[in-house]
């Protein structure tokens, strides 16, 4: 009872006082809005920078991953060679051959070239004239008769073509034109230059790259980047011979068949095929359109004559050349060469089918075999 009275008159204990503070989360963090605004607005000027940069640097970068792409496939050249020679004179060897190559087709193939456009340029008033005069042409005209004036469309494109500032404005005039093949030559010296820095380094420049992984996973990803180089530097080579024996067959066709500008149209087909599917296509169809101007049978010719190269190369041809290699589904090429063209232009779509041969290399080698664990 004494107990009880004693607890009875103890003072009650004390409430501690709790202040709310609306600055704190659920935590009991304080939050301070401002840092924190700051901080993520400085992370965004920091993307826009780097997005900014990147597209500046576009053409760069366009340069850079040609000329890794480049080495890559000579590499297998290199390691060939070095079963009977050294390493450094294998690579020696090796430069002295593409020097020569470059140095052979400037000199050898650019002057016929640049006769062979000015040609065309000149003479497709006379093309169109001559069109216009053909037999086959009068008869479609009579056939389709007050749907479409084709004699008077024919008269507009050959006044419009006869007018020598016409053509500039379409090539974007004298300075554009010449800044666009000063640009390219100046970017394939750049790629030649930084190609062969690349294939000298490229064992050195692999081993520094491992040095970025841990050590746990080093082995597994030095494997897999052999596995991705070793690939694609087959694929760089396997599309190259490619072009060259598409290029070498197409000349000696056209010349064949008498059709106009063949070292020209030869040279459209060689790096046409440089992108597999969609620049085959697309420079099958420039020479069917220039042997047009010669006459519908020269046309009708090249048209069968590409059609049955084209599966022979899809079904023969690439199937032994690339057997090596990895294997790119032809959608997924037609997406890489589109994305690739676009970001980057024609050098942009040569290299984003070994982008996506990488890409696949990648997914079979490490994706799959991990979702195959889980």
């Amino acid at each position: 009872m004494k107990k009880r009275g004693a607890d009875a008159h103890r003072a009650p204990a004390p409430v501690p006082n709790v202040t709310v503070d609306h600055q704190k989360g659920s935590t009991g963090v304080r939050v301070n809005a401002f840092r924190l605004g700051f901080m993520g607005g400085i992370g965004v000027l920091v993307a826009l920078l780097a997005g900014l940069l990147v597209r500046e640097l576009s053409t760069v970068l366009v340069y850079i991953g040609v000329a890794v792409f480049i080495a890559l496939g000579l590499d297998p050249v290199v390691t060939w060679l070095e079963r009977f020679i050294p390493r450094w004179v294998a690579i020696l060897v090796v430069v002295l051959g593409v020097i020569g190559a470059f140095v052979g087709i400037l000199f050898a193939i650019v002057p016929v070239l640049v006769s062979q456009g000015s040609n065309l340029v000149q003479n497709i008033p006379d093309f169109v004239r001559n069109l216009s005069n053909q037999e086959w042409v009068q008869d479609l005209s009579k056939q389709l008769g007050n749907t479409f004036d084709l004699d008077h469309a024919l008269q507009s494109a050959q006044s419009f073509l006869e007018d020598p500032a016409n053509l500039l404005n379409i090539g974007g005039g004298v300075l554009a034109v010449g800044a666009g093949i000063a640009s390219g030559l100046s970017g394939a010296l750049i790629v030649l230059i930084l190609m062969l820095y690349f294939l000298a380094s490229l064992r050195g420049i692999k081993r520094m790259t491992y040095r970025f992984v841990p050590a746990s996973r080093r082995e597994n990803f030095a494997e897999v980047t052999e596995q991705i180089t070793g690939s694609v530097g087959r694929y760089v080579v396997g599309q190259i011979a490619e072009a060259v024996l598409n290029g070498v067959l197409s000349l000696v066709f056209l010349w064949s068949i008498g059709a106009p500008l063949p070292v020209l149209l030869a040279t459209f087909a060689f790096l046409g095929a440089l992108v597999p599917l969609v620049g085959t296509v697309a420079a099958a169809a420039v020479i069917c359109l220039v042997c047009l101007f010669a006459s519908p049978l020269t046309a009708l010719v090249a048209a069968i004559y590409y059609l049955i190269y084209m599966q022979v190369e899809a079904y023969v041809i690439a199937p032994r050349i690339m057997s090596r290699a990895v294997q790119v589904p032809g959608a997924l090429v037609v997406i890489a060469a589109v994305a690739g063209g676009t970001i980057g232009g024609v050098l942009g779509a040569v290299v984003a089918v070994p982008v996506a041969a990488s890409v696949i290399i990648i997914v079979q080698q490490v994706i799959y075999p991990r979702q195959d664990q889980l």
